[in-house]
């Protein structure tokens, strides 16, 4: 397969930290360019090989997958940070594997004057009526407009071509018509009738409304759907509800305080839908995460954002590259994140692992790392230059131990850009800093170290994004400019943690 990686130019530049861009996407700054805005329209469709796409065109943003037919549609809301009063078209990715994505550009754009009610597009849904025909829902936003936000309809000819049916549009005064958005619309057969949640307001919290229709056009609210349950009357954004192995899921992201994306599980479509006991699959490097089935398989497709100014050091920005991470279905409902098997088919190619220096006191045991519990130990290796699938085994850890893995390392601290394994605390944790006891995580999901005599990781590294997967119960994903082109290491402290079965695929 060729492996032509999407913006390998852009992303080069922007592993060494050489890019002058301003940062900030359209909620924040709102003026930079979008990387190789003059790509023609022939180099903007080729299919290229990335496991966390952005295309010539922008940033990925809030995502909406739709599958047909053996192929993912992976429609998003395009940041390009031109600084046009006009913001947010609709622009697609498809795939097939999960590893190669063909960029059909914009499929839906803004309106024409900022005088429409969708002078910006909002997140929505694709879906193919009971008829066969194509929709899109979307959200209209005008910054200037009362109500600012407004449910919009458009009908497809295909899967690309859509026109925008303009009287369909519709608000409710019975909901905060400033936060008034994201439809998720399909049919119910039972009921005869199709569903629409949309995020809202009620009562000053966050809800998601329900309403049916019987022709797509004219729509009945049907009250409150879901009302935030986390005590912090959060806008719940990007809903999705499907059923799969017998369950209903509802997921949805926290606009505050963590910014994360959550589910709920329940017996029927009407709920009630249960906060499991681990609600959350990835930290806060993963946003507006929709689920999606292929049929045997359900994905949860968000995206990873860049960094303010295009710096590791900075916060997260809006929009950057989409992610797209498989669940699993345990005994008792819970949905876990796994390595997606398409990118371990494709990524099979063994890499050597080249050392570059050792702590004196680390000990080698053919290609397994011993650490002995010094002050502050580490194991170099040199730089991965192309899209990565890093696996290993970790054992003989224990209580109050830290240890992890930090590229960008230096010989005496633990890198600029950390995974730390916080045994005591029992998360994973992600540092943009080397000064790990003078700085707050970036990220963190929480892990129980407690009764395991052994942990297996999997790291997906790819076009400035790493995915770690953990005993396929969690995944931490984090923006990392520097994750390709600069050295990487093991560390522990005061730890004599085990590292093993240490392999490399490209």
């Amino acid at each position: 397969m060729k492996r032509k990686r999407i913006l390998c130019a852009v992303l080069a530049a922007m592993m060494l930290l050489v890019t002058a861009c301003s940062g900030g996407s359209r909620s924040a700054s709102g003026t930079e360019a979008p990387p190789d805005a003059e790509a023609s329209a022939g180099e903007a469709r080729e299919e290229a090989f990335s496991l966390f796409p952005m295309t010539q065109d922008g940033f990925v943003g809030d995502t909406m997958p739709y599958f047909e037919d053996g192929r993912m549609y992976i429609y998003y809301l395009l940041d390009q940070r031109d600084g046009k009063t006009g913001y947010h078209p609709w622009a697609l990715l498809t795939t097939e594997d999960y590893c190669t994505y063909e960029n059909a550009g914009i499929v839906l754009p803004y309106g024409e004057s900022a005088f429409e009610q969708d002078n910006a597009l909002g997140t929505g849904c694709v879906m193919k009526d009971q008829e066969g025909h194509y929709h899109a829902f979307f959200t209209g936003h005008n910054d200037y407009y009362a109500p600012a936000e407004a449910i919009m309809h458009a009908e497809g000819t295909d899967l690309t071509t859509f026109t925008k049916i303009k009287e369909d549009t519709f608000t409710d005064e019975n909901y905060s018509t400033n936060d008034f958005r994201d439809p998720y619309v399909f049919y119910v057969p039972e009921e005869k009738c199709y569903w629409m949640l949309v995020v809202t307001r009620k009562d000053n919290t966050g809800v998601i409304a329900r309403y049916t229709s019987t022709d797509l056009h004219k729509w009945k609210d049907e009250g409150v759907f879901f009302e935030d349950d986390m005590g912090f009357g959060t806008n719940m954004e990007c809903p999705s509800l499907l059923q799969f192995g017998g369950k209903w899921y509802l997921a949805f992201s926290d606009q505050w305080p963590d910014r994360v994306v959550h589910y709920r599980v329940g017996d029927s479509i009407h709920g009630p839908f249960v906060k499991p006991e681990k609600d959350t699959v990835d930290g806060n490097g993963f946003y507006a995460g929709r689920l999606e089935k292929d049929g045997d398989h359900l994905y949860l497709v968000g995206w990873n954002g860049t960094k303010i100014g295009h710096d590791d050091e900075n916060d997260y920005d809006w929009a950057g590259s989409a992610v797209v991470h498989e669940l699993q279905q345990t005994a008792d409902g819970s949905l876990v994140p796994v390595v997606n098997s398409h990118i371990k088919e494709t990524l099979n190619k063994p890499v050597a692992l080249t050392p570059l220096v050792a702590a004196d006191t680390v000990k080698l045991d053919g290609e397994a790392v011993q650490f002995t519990g010094a002050r502050y130990e580490m194991m170099q290796y040199d730089a991965f230059e192309n899209a990565t699938r890093l696996e290993a085994d970790i054992t003989g850890f224990d209580r109050g131990e830290l240890f992890g893995i930090s590229f960008a390392p230096d010989t005496e601290y633990a890198g600029a850009l950390t995974y730390l394994f916080n045994v005591a605390e029992n998360r994973v944790e992600f540092y943009n800093t080397p000064k790990l006891f003078d700085s707050d995580a970036q990220s963190f999901m929480d892990f129980d170290f407690s009764g395991r005599d052994k942990i297996h990781m999997t790291m997906l590294i790819s076009d400035g994004v790493v995915s770690l997967y953990l005993d396929d119960e969690i995944a931490l994903t984090a923006r990392m400019y520097r994750s390709q082109g600069t050295a990487w290491q093991f560390f522990g402290i005061e730890s004599d943690v085990r590292i093993e079965n240490i392999a490399a695929y490209e």
